[in-house]
């Protein structure tokens, strides 16, 4: 069989996979579902990324997965970032095998979670950065070359669903990277903002601000940003 026949199959295969879940969910967390049937995988998450970072998840598959890609933002580390940054997989078959200057707050805090090895696939077209895609596995050990090829057709797939939405939601920075305008994003560009004028700092202190406390506080860094948005929290006070 030729490799592109290879792909072929493949990529037929998960269209039938992501075709085959629940539909009432949006195609993003169907191809999260689909993703953990295929490996199997114990979770995944799908992240869209600015050049800074700021931006978040916009699909898991489940609720654990949820929180553990979400903590990447909230602590500003981990795989998300590295893939992000250096436009290529991150590949950490044994989480305690990362050094603890790579992820010193995130990797423990994952393996707290039962998260024991994850894989990070960039989501890139050409010069566009559009996010990263996060595969979480409860045991230790790397992807075999058959699940890797499945992982890069499974990238590409969210990839190809992204610029299918561009339409509808998404534009594009100055730096190549993608912005998704949903709702609860906008909302953390918005806490950004009004604690930028809270306590007269930059709008990437801002952020750091509200990580810190999503983080100390036990939250979700969505949830913070909600009770900024609707004046729950503030931080002109000597309360934060």
């Amino acid at each position: 069989m030729t490799p592109a026949r290879d792909e072929d199959d493949r990529r037929a295969l998960v269209r039938r996979l992501i075709d085959r879940q629940p539909a009432d969910l949006d195609l993003l967390r169907r191809i999260c579902l689909a993703l953990v049937e295929a490996l199997p995988a114990s979770g995944s998450g799908i992240s869209l990324m600015t050049a800074d970072g700021t931006l978040g998840v916009c699909a898991a598959s489940d609720p654990a997965s949820e929180r553990v890609e979400e903590l990447q933002f909230v602590l500003g580390e981990g795989p998300c970032f590295d893939a992000f940054t250096a436009r290529r997989p991150v590949l950490i078959a044994d989480l305690v095998d990362v050094p603890d200057s790579r992820w010193p707050l995130y990797a423990p805090a994952v393996r707290e979670e039962a998260v024991c090895a994850v894989f990070a696939f960039p989501l890139q077209v050409g010069a566009v950065r559009l996010g990263v895609m996060d595969i979480f596995r409860d045991r230790v050990g790397p992807l075999s070359g058959t699940e890797l090829q499945m992982a890069f057709t499974f990238a590409e797939t969210v990839v190809e669903a992204l610029l299918d939405m561009q339409q509808s939601g998404v534009a594009w920075d100055g730096d190549g990277a993608a912005v998704l305008d949903v709702g609860r994003r906008a909302e953390l560009f918005q806490a950004q903002g009004m604690v930028m004028i809270q306590l007269g700092v930059s709008i990437g202190e801002a952020l750091v601000r509200l990580r810190a406390y999503a983080y100390a506080e036990n939250r979700r860094l969505e949830d913070v940003a909600r009770d900024v948005v609707e004046r729950r929290l503030r931080w002109d006070g000597n309360n934060q």
